[in-house]
């Protein structure tokens, strides 16, 4: 009796253990292709002006990432268990990215901590994904945490996306956002970390009917049409598309694809000029310290002399 006690609460401590490693897994899948909707949803509706808060693309982008920096972080973890959905709780990423991001060259970190405006994590949180986007840096910022692993796995528990290969996925398409401009006022309620954030999912939600399935009612009128000896269309519920609307739907799908195809070309321009002008400054300091490197070697030289002549003249001298 007590094996067959013992045998039926293993099995539902490893069924229990088995569906909590599911949720998980579909919370990081849930977030990280949410993701990658909202950041095509941002390229295609950036056209020459900068993005700013009052977009409710940019918007949605912020609650999501926020989700995701917040997922299975264990520092300020609520006690009860909370949906990766939920809005309870203080979520303190920016204590993980204040400390992980340290040593990213010319960082923001610094400057958001001393905003006297902005007090608590959650609000620098957000000030520094603001300014991450303005600065063009934010997968930077993240892949440099990434690669602190002492950090994160200090800061996320088991099965986080930051501890998984979704993070790699993650960087790679924050990489997209460098050729958007932002503009942010870093004032305001917004960041004021006392509302917490919420992801809209419409946007991204489509259901697109199966032509190979009917409802009731057309099958019905399917029927009917068929044993008639009118001239109707093969497949009745199907919508009649004009060649007017089909090319104007491929001439939308390209000027979108034009757009971002514009944006990004304006990064990578912007991006060879920095490296060019990173390049110049780099040879220079080379040439210079080429020309310290002979100096010293001359100088090295000399002395040497120097001290040859000194050595001969006291052994003269003894």
């Amino acid at each position: 009796m007590e094996a067959s006690f013992v045998q039926t609460t293993m099995a539902l401590g490893l069924s229990s253990k088995k569906a909590s490693s599911r949720n998980v897994a579909v919370e990081r899948r849930n977030l990280i292709t949410v993701c990658r909707f909202s950041v095509k949803t941002l390229l295609e509706k950036y056209t020459a002006e900068p993005i700013d808060d009052s977009s409710e693309e940019f918007v949605n982008f912020a609650a999501i990432l926020e989700q995701i920096l917040s997922h299975r972080f264990k520092a300020c973890a609520p006690a009860g268990p909370v949906s990766w959905f939920s809005s309870d709780g203080q979520r303190g990423f920016w204590d993980y990215i204040r400390l992980a991001c340290s040593k990213v060259p010319n960082n923001c970190v610094s400057s958001i901590e001393n905003m006297e405006n902005i007090s608590t994590a959650r609000a620098k949180g957000r000030a520094w994904i603001r300014v991450a986007l303005m600065e063009k840096r934010m997968s930077e910022y993240i892949t440099t945490a990434l690669r602190d692993t002492r950090t994160t796995r200090r800061f996320y528990d088991s099965g986080a996306i930051m501890l998984r290969e979704e993070a790699t996925v993650l960087t790679g398409m924050l990489i997209g956002l460098s050729a958007i401009d932002f503009s942010f006022c870093l004032k305001g309620e917004v960041l004021d970390g006392k509302t917490p954030v919420v992801i809209d999912y419409t946007p991204y939600l489509k259901f697109t009917q199966s032509y190979d399935y009917l409802t009731d009612e057309e099958e019905r009128h399917s029927a009917e049409s068929s044993t008639s000896e009118d001239n109707s269309p093969e497949h009745p519920y199907l919508p009649l598309v004009t060649d007017e609307d089909s090319w104007y739907s491929k001439w939308h799908k390209m000027e979108q694809k034009f757009r971002i195809v514009y944006a990004q070309k304006g990064y990578l321009e912007e991006l060879v000029r920095l490296r060019e002008s990173q390049l110049k400054d780099l040879e220079a300091e080379n040439r210079r310290l080429q020309l310290q490197l002979e100096e010293a070697t001359a100088q090295n030289q000399r002395e040497k002399r120097e001290l040859e002549g000194v050595i001969l003249e006291l052994q003269e001298q003894l």
